[in-house]
Formats: C-alpha cells, structure tokens, sequence
C-alpha cells in the first residue's frame, strides 16, 4: 500500500510539472520528429520477468505506444522503428541480430529525427534489489547527456529512486548522430519493478515521465 501510495503521489507531481509546461504555450514545431523504438522483438524477446515471465520485447512495444500517443498529442510526428511483436530481421537466419540493427539505423537516418528513444527493460540477476528507470547516452554527446539526464529527472520522480544517467556503449546509441537516449524502464529481476512494469497504467505514467523529460530538454 505504502508503495502504490507513493507511486500515485510522484505521478501527481509529474503530471503537474509536466501540464505546467504545456500550459505555458508549448507546442511542437512541424520540424520536431521523433523516433521511438521498441527494443528486441520477434525471435528476440530480450529478458524475462522473473516472476511473470513477461517478454521485455511486449513490455517495450506496450511503452513505445503509449509515448506515441504522448507525442503525437503534443503535435509531433512520431515514427516507430518496430510496429508489432515482430522483429526487424527478415528471415530468422544466421546475422538476423545484425540485420535487425542495421534496419532501425535506417529508419532513424529516413526520420532525421529531433531525438530518438529506445525503450528497454532492465535486468540484474546479482542483485534483485535493484530498480527503478535510468536513461544512457553516447558519450561526448552533449546534447544526448542533457537529453537523459532530463529524463532521469523524471524517472526518478516517478520511482522515487535517485539514479544517474549514463553514457553507455550501445549501438543504437552509436548508430547515427541524431541525438539519442536509451531508457531502461526498470528492472524485471526486481518483483517490485515487474509488477509495476506489466500494469498498463503504470506503463502510460512511464511513458508519460519519458515524454516530460523530452518536452523539457526540447522546450
């Protein structure tokens, strides 16, 4: 109860700051595109909920659509990099992981995006204490660094844990210059985090604290 009681008062304050900024006269420019992409998918499901078994690959996909409608709310032009459950392979031969890469790469570079997201779930068999969102960025990329920690603000405020962004060695942070964030939402080695991970009101608050550290780094 104690938990659900803070969660529901951290997306209060959320929802509060993130409306004020809307209200101040904020709406998106034609020109502001962003690329959400819903990691793994198809053959590769990414981790698995400790408890539920969750694919990390359907809880991604289940975040991404509710940042879309976040975004396209607020009047920008959304492009997702994956659309279902499916991967981004073709056939699911020898190389699909690097086919599947090379794809999202592509279709960021067609975007020519403000920013690109990439939505993850995060896993830590050592040490199942561990929760909560943290947001990475390509080291040496200034705008990536306000960009994460603008979201990890947020996260934080969400969870109520006090992370920082870091830079991370990620391809989908490698790819293209175009300034990018991976967002790991939480843990799904964490019983707390798994639970709250696979609740669909708690994957729009998510997304919803996503879209405010966007809005704030953009705005």
């Amino acid at each position: 109860m104690l938990i659900a009681a803070a969660v529901a008062f951290a997306a209060v304050v959320l929802l509060s700051l993130c409306f004020s900024s809307i209200a101040a006269g904020y709406s998106a420019p034609a020109r502001f595109t962003v690329v959400l992409d819903a990691g793994h998918g198809g053959i590769d499901g990414g981790v698995v909920g400790r408890t539920t078994g969750v694919k990390e690959s359907d809880v991604n996909l289940s975040v991404v659509y509710a940042l879309k409608e976040d975004f396209e709310d607020a009047g920008f032009k959304v492009v997702l990099t994956r659309t279902d459950e499916g991967g981004l392979y073709g056939m699911p031969t020898k190389g699909f992981k690097r086919r599947d890469m090379e794809k999202r790469r592509e279709i960021i570079q067609g975007a020519q995006p403000s920013v690109m997201l990439s939505v993850h779930q995060n896993y830590f068999p050592s040490d199942t204490s561990r929760r909560g969102g943290q947001a990475f960025y390509r080291m040496g990329s200034t705008a990536g660094q306000r960009l994460a920690r603008s979201i990890q603000k947020q996260l934080n405020t969400l969870s109520q844990k006090e992370h920082s962004a870091l830079t991370g060695d990620y391809f989908m942070l490698e790819c293209t210059n175009y300034t990018s964030v991976i967002v790991e939402c939480g843990f799904l080695s964490n019983a707390e985090d798994e639970a709250l991970l696979t609740d669909k009101g708690f994957q729009e608050k998510l997304a919803y604290a996503i879209f405010c550290g966007t809005l704030a780094f953009l705005s």
